[in-house]
């Protein structure tokens, strides 16, 4: 008896020690609602002043204050904007937010301090890629002779330029870049945007879509443009998903589509595809950033859609709040009509059993013009 004491007794000292010196890596409960927050490219950019190791700890350690302040439990942190990167990547350039210029590396890790200072605040990180899009409207105003867009194939619309996925080679860059994360670094979720092809206007990659319909055989139909579109966003998603699994089972893969569906066709995003059948994502979260009172969408009814959407039942679904349009005259003035629409939108988001919320942004947490739909909600970011 006393040697099974003592031994226990071992046992338990050892653990005590292990407890210290190896801190548990966090990961957000598959059980815990999601209380989610996007931080854009924007939000990181630095100024000249805070180019450097110090002054980038200095942001990055009062956002993670900041959230957890709300009870955030996910910081969704966008990590590649442009065809780049905030961290040292063997594909990609460095960002022109960090440094100022795109290709011009600091002489710190900006992503590994992300992860290592909201891991500590019990907050789980989403690597937020926007896949396709190499720059618009002159931003970035410089594209790094690095930049894999110099030489794989692209396409231009109005004032940007996109990876143009029907190429195998482009969704090949993009899975290999979303690999090189996954891989070196403890994100806990992988995340892509509503940016897919940037319109229905079928001239921008008609060469493209005219080269695939040559190649079919004679004896069948090609698809149309628009199906060929979303056929090719298609292959883009299953090969990330499959990617990630194959590499870290832990790590979760979803999407933020637009709420509406009409646009999702317009732009190949095949979202009833990708919450109905495995393979595709682990969660979907559609930027429901509409009022309750919207004269044609009211956040209610797009709501209800997308829970009705979501048939494959190990897809999660959260909806995406646009805390950014609160105290606006947005939506038709809708918004001003009360003061508690991300209050009632969080409660609905519960009454329809969906799994939690995502609010976009993090600018505005403690802004001026949304402070009092945040401190009518305050009570549900604590609670």
């Amino acid at each position: 008896m006393k040697i099974e004491k003592n031994l226990i007794s071992g046992i338990l000292a050892i653990l005590m020690i292990a407890e210290v010196f190896f801190v548990p890596v966090y990961r957000a409960s598959e059980k815990s609602e999601m209380h989610g927050i996007w931080i854009p490219y924007m939000s990181l950019t630095l100024s000249e002043s805070e180019r450097t190791e110090k002054g980038f700890q200095e942001k990055i350690n009062a956002m993670a204050e900041k959230c957890a302040k709300y009870n955030i439990n996910t910081a969704i942190i966008q990590v590649r904007p442009f065809s780049d990167a905030i961290y040292p990547s063997e594909i990609f350039p460095y960002s022109h937010i960090i440094t100022g210029t795109q290709g011009i590396a600091p002489d710190f890790n900006p992503l590994e301090y992300i992860i290592k200072t909201f891991h500590e605040k019990k907050i789980a990180v989403h690597a937020w890629v926007n896949p396709l899009r190499v720059s618009t409207a002159q931003t970035p105003s410089y594209i790094a002779e690095s930049n894999p867009a110099k030489k794989y194939p692209t396409f231009t619309y109005k004032d940007g330029t996109y990876y143009d996925a029907s190429y195998p080679e482009v969704r090949k860059l993009i899975i290999d870049g979303i690999a090189e994360i996954v891989r070196n670094y403890d994100v806990d979720g992988i995340q892509l945007d509503d940016y897919f092809y940037p319109s229905e206007d079928l001239d921008y990659d008609k060469k493209s879509y005219d080269n695939y319909a040559q190649s079919v055989k004679s004896d069948f139909l090609p698809i149309s443009q628009g199906e060929w579109r979303k056929a090719n966003i298609n292959m883009l998603v299953e090969g990330i998903y499959s990617k990630i699994h194959s590499l870290k089972d832990n790590v979760v893969f979803g999407i933020s589509p637009q709420c509406n569906f009409d646009n999702n066709e317009k732009i190949g995003a095949d979202v009833n595809v990708w919450c109905s059948q495995r393979g595709y994502i682990n969660y979907i979260c559609p930027q429901i950033y509409v009022s309750n009172d919207h004269p044609a969408f009211p956040f209610n009814t797009l709501a209800d859609r997308w829970k009705a959407t979501v048939t494959n039942p190990d897809i999660k679904l959260y909806t995406g709040l646009g805390i950014y349009k609160a105290g606006s005259d947005a939506d038709s003035g809708t918004w001003l009509l009360s003061d508690d629409n991300i209050k009632k939108q969080i409660e609905y988001t519960r009454k329809i059993n969906a799994d939690g919320f995502m609010m976009y942004s993090y600018d505005y947490l403690e802004s001026k013009q949304a402070k009092k739909e945040i401190e009518n909600a305050s009570e549900i970011f604590f609670g």
